[in-house]
């Protein structure tokens, strides 16, 4: 998928968003420190990781700056409700600087952490599928933690094929 414009880019990540934001809707505030082994992300983790990676490592490079990522720990925010309130800050910020692109600006290139030359709109789409990464990790630990989740696009697999027709 090649990214044309900065509207059309906006408009997809605001679905790509709304989704994920129904799934940290439903996570329990009592498991927001749960992880599934010691070490690992935690779902607090998970959540300060996308909003962090998305305003400080994506949005300051497509601005032409060095990535200023700074983690995800809960120095940054601690506590479901401040979690939540850090992740919406991000993304609004991130927002503004992708609002500020021109669409040429998307085809210029911009550099990743490691150095790497890539265009801004190529960029863009790596920042999207970075999220759906995150955001199916969630899943997973909510599914080990027996929460029940939204589904993405209003069916489960068992429904579709219920719907289907038979072969």
């Amino acid at each position: 998928m090649e990214i044309k414009t900065v509207q059309s880019f906006l408009d997809y990540y605001g679905k790509i968003r709304e989704r994920t934001s129904r799934i940290i809707d439903v996570v329990p505030p009592e498991h927001i420190d749960f992880t599934y082994k010691p070490g690992k992300f935690t779902i607090g983790d998970q959540i300060r990781h996308i909003a962090s990676i998305e305003r400080y490592m994506y949005g300051e490079t497509i601005a032409g700056k060095k990535s200023a990522y700074p983690g995800c720990g809960k120095e940054l925010a601690d506590g479901y409700e401040n979690t939540v309130t850090f992740f919406n800050e991000m993304h609004h910020q991130t927002l503004d600087i992708i609002g500020r692109l021109s669409d040429e600006d998307l085809t210029r290139k911009c550099l990743t952490p490691a150095n790497n030359e890539i265009s801004v709109w190529k960029w863009l789409r790596a920042m999207i599928e970075h999220e759906i990464h995150h955001r199916t990790e969630i899943y997973i630990y909510l599914n080990l933690l027996d929460v029940k989740t939204p589904q993405i696009y209003g069916f489960s697999a068992e429904e579709v094929q219920e719907m289907s027709i038979k072969l």
